[in-house]
């Protein structure tokens, strides 16, 4: 089955099947997926959390106006950015990609002073909308993914922010939570999996200039 199937057959699930559960393997190749996902410079100025912990979980769904997908799904991975974006985490990039690439730390000066001119120009601000756009994109990835392995998903807003950096400990990290998805399996009884999906039709949507 080619792509385009695959993410015909995906939709956001609205009822996971809390007793089937994902193998290992196929957590692990999600995970490595969504660390393989496009990232601006390559910096990645977030954190992805899978939180399986029932009790976690179940105070979560409070946080998240009780919607049942945070607690039956497999799975719910929580991506949330830094909330001081700075020179530092630029160093231990660069240290990263001297190390993987076997190169010396100085022939990357000018990447490097490239991206602490960009992260110290926006600021504070700025780099807090930044990197919450930065978060978005493995959360498309994980979505593909998850369909290409034939994985159900369903991304999700929705929640206390305040509350979920809170149960999950993230201020002491650095970190606040930007977006949440549950994976795992539908429901039999999930109606929503028959309906057909809806979109623009390509000729509306695309345009090319």
């Amino acid at each position: 089955m080619d792509i385009l199937n695959k993410l015909e057959w995906r939709y956001a699930v609205k009822k996971f099947d809390p007793a089937k559960k994902l193998s290992t393997p196929q957590l692990e190749k999600l995970v490595a997926a969504t660390r393989l996902s496009a990232s601006s410079y390559g910096l990645q100025p977030y954190k992805i959390l899978v939180v399986e912990n029932p009790a976690v979980r179940e105070q979560l769904k409070a946080a998240s106006n009780n919607q049942a997908q945070v607690t039956d799904a497999s799975q719910l991975i929580v991506f949330a950015r830094y909330t001081d974006l700075n020179e530092a985490h630029v160093d231990d990039y660069t240290n990263n990609i001297a190390e993987t690439r076997n190169i010396a730390p100085e022939q990357l000066a000018g990447f490097a002073g490239m991206m602490k001119g960009t992260v110290n120009r926006l600021g504070t601000e700025g780099t807090a909308i930044w990197a919450s756009k930065q978060a978005y994109l493995p959360l498309g990835t994980l979505l593909t993914a998850a369909a290409v392995e034939s994985v159900d998903a369903c991304p999700m807003e929705g929640f206390d922010v305040a509350a979920y950096d809170r149960i999950l400990g993230l201020k002491d990290k650095g970190l606040t939570t930007v977006v949440i998805a549950g994976v795992g399996f539908r429901a039999e009884d999930d109606a929503m999996q028959h309906a057909k999906k809806v979109r623009k039709p390509i000729a509306e949507l695309v345009e090319t200039i």
